[in-house]
């Protein structure tokens, strides 16, 4: 096993910078995922970890060695590409067992007639079948092995990529969105199996996806990159519950964390959206501030009071075990968001007036400039506080 580490890793593309100064480290054996939008770099320094592209500065390093000027072949990574990169003309056995052929075979023994003839091919090559079939099995695509990937779906074919990728033994497995061409029932199934995949195998792992729920799902710890930059880095739980900006709360989380511009009237009141939320937080009166809430920390409240919200409804999204009630407040430009048990659907419809409670300890503060206000002795989080909605990103 060998971890990773990346050090002040920049990267530009003619004007475009892609990376800015990325300092990143990795542990043995750990799963990490890299989530942002497209466009944020996550590709590009998967990339450069495996050699394909070359940073402009900084350093990697793979198990405490310095891999700047390692060929990509010697880095010992196996990488899992989007399109799965297999060849057509091959079979499935055939596709798995390319590596190990390159790795194993000198140039004359690779060659299709006259290599068979030379020295030690017969024995290498019945070797590398061995070894196919046995990770052909632990994947169950044994049966596969005839067949050329036009023949298979979609979830078979993922199968064979990451089987090519396991058949090498690699220090570091790189996989770039690897589920984006699957149907959401076969990227569930197929969440399951890499994450079975990983704890058999104990090596480490690094992820890249633009879906939040391949990152809560899967990993150990999710880096959160925007634009070039990571902005943070923490287990799931720690990036949905307690993100370091605003940045972050607006990207994790569906539906979006509701941002409410509101003025400090006093310690631990904020006027918000036409009422007055008790949230404690160090700032003087009259500070202008934003309250992040986030659609489940809402509850119904019988009537309009300290510790609550109204609004108009515009629109309800029957969820089934939920309701997603969309809301229009006083001095808020978009619709709030109420995630709700369903078992209010026959008393909440568009044109009513809905007061929402908000639990003082769930709200998430930040400044205009969308920095975080941690919350003062008024209003902290009992300890030991789960997030119990990362379930969700399952469904």
């Amino acid at each position: 096993m060998s971890g990773v580490r990346f050090q002040n890793v920049q990267k530009s593309f003619g004007s475009v910078s892609v990376l800015r100064d990325v300092s990143l480290d990795i542990a043995e054996g750990e799963f990490l995922t890299l989530l942002g939008p497209s466009g944020c770099g996550k590709s590009t320094l998967l990339r450069i970890l495996a050699g394909l592209e070359a940073q402009d500065k900084g350093s990697v390093s793979i198990g405490g060695r310095a891999v700047d000027d390692v060929r990509p072949k010697r880095r010992d990574v196996a990488m899992v590409f989007q399109s799965y990169a297999l060849y057509p003309h091959m079979t499935v056995a055939e596709n798995m067992a390319l590596p190990l052929r390159m790795r194993r075979l000198s140039t004359w023994q690779r060659l299709p007639s006259v290599g068979r003839l030379l020295p030690g091919t017969r024995q290498v090559g019945a070797e590398i079948a061995a070894e196919v079939e046995l990770t052909a099995k632990a994947l169950g695509i044994d049966h596969l092995l005839e067949r050329k990937p036009g023949q298979l779906s979609g979830g078979q074919r993922q199968r064979v990529a990451v089987g090519r990728a396991m058949v090498r033994h690699p220090a570091v497995f790189l996989m770039d969105e690897p589920l984006s061409n699957l149907d959401a029932k076969l990227r569930v199934q197929m969440r399951t199996e890499i994450k079975e995949l990983h704890r058999r195998l104990g090596v480490t792992f690094i992820y890249v996806t633009h879906d939040q729920a391949e990152a809560m799902t899967l990993s150990d710890r999710v880096a959160v990159m925007l634009d070039g930059e990571l902005l943070q880095v923490a287990p799931p739980q720690e990036i949905y519950a307690d993100p370091a900006e605003r940045r972050v709360a607006e990207f994790i989380g569906s539906p979006k964390i509701n941002m409410l511009d509101g003025v400090v009237r006093e310690r631990g009141l904020i006027d918000v959206a036409g009422s007055t939320l008790a949230v404690d937080i160090d700032r003087e009166q009259g500070a202008q501030v934003t309250l992040g809430i986030r659609p489940e920390v809402f509850h119904v409240a019988e009537r309009l009071g300290p510790g609550s919200l109204t609004g108009s409804v515009r629109l309800v999204e029957h969820m089934g075990s939920d309701l997603f009630v969309h809301l229009d407040m006083p001095g808020v430009a978009e619709p709030v968001i109420a995630r709700l048990l369903a078992e209010r659907a026959p008393q909440i419809s568009a044109g009513h007036t809905l007061h929402l409670g908000v639990r003082p300890d769930r709200a998430l503060a930040f400044t205009r400039e969308g920095a975080r206000i941690r919350l003062g002795a008024l209003a902290k989080p009992a300890a030991g506080a789960t997030v119990t909605h990362l379930r969700e990103y399952a469904q």
